[in-house]
């Protein structure tokens, strides 16, 4: 089994460094998340807005029944959603939340995106989505994020999560946040691969001692499926030939080469797959080293381009214009 190497965090809390992501995993999630403990995995990456948090506690109890893991072996990570911004929701959706998932507590709890949407109640529609309506309505919240983070610190200070952090915040909003936090981010998730590098901002956590957790690190391939037409017309990471090359150079697989430059710079990564074999090489990203012209080529590939990004999917909500 691969021996995954762990982040120390800034509240002292250790974080494995290579993950699973459960983002658009939908048929059999329970078994696809039993199995990736079997293979040594022991970070998972959820949120409300996957819709998959009981299938995914289901996979984990059998886990632990099974005695592959005891709770305390896993890293478990969910996000509270935009609509649930307000202070006064923020609480009752995360008990929800742990309730799927069958635990007492998570081991990181992230903001998903910094944006406020009008309440939608569980029990009328779940997971809400970005739609007031379910439809095509969309409809801006009140919540400030200073009120939403305070309400986070409370989440912390219950023991309802272990960390805390945010996701698809740029540096003004980690910036602003920095100044009303009394508990500053354990973690920042952004998306992150060649095309998408954002060194700037990976200086800003560096400054403040914040871990980055780097989701879609194989670029377009993640979005593809989404129907995303920007991610059609990409060129595929795994197919560019600077990345095939270090691939041959170190007989690794490309998706091997995208997952070690982000690790071998510090990043965490949340990559998933459905394939036994391929869940093994993706744990597999640490055993080996790139060469310092290899993370620059790479680097190199930058375009500054994000693909998620709510536009992109036809959705008319300006988080990140």
């Amino acid at each position: 089994m691969v021996n995954t190497p762990y982040v120390t965090l800034n509240d002292g809390n250790k974080m494995p460094q290579v993950g699973f992501g459960l983002w658009k995993v939908d048929n059999g999630c329970a078994d696809t998340v039993y199995n990736a403990i079997k293979t040594g995995y022991r970070l998972f990456d959820g949120a409300c807005d996957y819709g998959n948090e009981v299938e995914a506690g289901q996979g984990v109890a059998r886990a632990i029944k099974e005695g592959l893991v005891k709770r305390e072996d896993l890293f478990i990570v969910s996000k509270l959603w935009n609509s649930f911004h307000d202070r006064e929701q923020v609480e009752p959706i995360v008990k929800k939340q742990l309730a799927d998932w069958g635990v007492d507590y998570f081991d990181l709890y992230l903001i998903h995106f910094p944006i406020s949407l009008k309440y939608v109640a569980p029990e009328e529609r779940y997971p809400p989505g970005w739609y007031v309506d379910g439809k095509d309505k969309v409809e801006h919240g009140k919540a400030s994020l200073e009120s939403t983070w305070k309400a986070m610190e409370d989440v912390k200070k219950n023991g309802l999560a272990k960390s805390i952090g945010v996701s698809n915040y740029p540096g003004a909003l980690l910036l602003d946040l920095f100044t009303y936090a009394t508990t500053k981010p354990a973690v920042l998730q952004i998306e992150h691969h060649p095309y998408f590098v954002q060194p700037n901002l990976l200086k800003l956590t560096e400054q403040h001692n914040i871990a980055v957790t780097g989701y879609s690190s194989f670029g377009p391939s993640s979005f593809i499926e989404c129907d995303m037409k920007l991610a059609a017309d990409t060129p595929l990471l795994l197919e560019h030939p600077v990345i095939k090359k270090a691939a041959e150079a170190h007989g690794k697989t490309p998706a091997q080469v995208l997952l070690r430059w982000a690790t071998q710079r510090g990043i965490s990564v949340i990559p998933k797959s459905n394939s036994q074999h391929r869940l093994q090489q993706n744990l597999d990203v640490t055993s080996f080293d790139l060469k310092s012209e290899e993370i620059e080529e790479i680097s190199g590939l930058d375009k500054n381009l994000k693909f998620n990004v709510p536009t992109n999917y036809g959705i008319p909500i300006y988080v990140f214009a």
